[in-house]
């Protein structure tokens, strides 16, 4: 089990801020903030044997899915995008202002099973 409750401050800082750590201040789950600026990515990679959660606070851009072709999701300011694990996946601002968002990542090993 981590620790105690805490609160974290968000900046308005253009670089990347680590929101949790995962083990031992969490129970896994690590999350971040990100600012793409126009035409930026995040990259892509897989979520390999956890979840993600993408909370959109300002912008627009896609949610490219997919290796091979991808397919595209809209996003932007108010959305929500899930990611199941071992999806391939990057964000790419397709707007002229800055793409802000949150990503939480949990781990699954273990879980759903009987």
């Amino acid at each position: 089990m981590s620790g105690k409750p805490f609160v974290v401050d968000l900046n308005d800082e253009r670089e990347f801020q680590r929101l949790l750590q995962g083990e031992p201040q969490t129970c896994g789950m690590k999350a971040g903030r990100v600012y793409l600026a126009s035409g930026e990515s995040c990259g892509r990679h897989n979520t390999e044997e956890k979840e993600e959660m993408l909370i959109f606070l300002s912008g627009r851009g896609v949610v490219l899915i997919g290796e091979q072709r991808p397919a595209a999701y809209e996003v932007g300011q108010r959305k929500v995008f899930y990611i199941p694990p071992q999806t391939t996946h990057d964000v790419k601002n397709t707007a002229t202002e800055p793409l802000i968002y949150i990503y939480c990542v949990a781990p699954t090993e273990g879980r759903g099973q009987k």
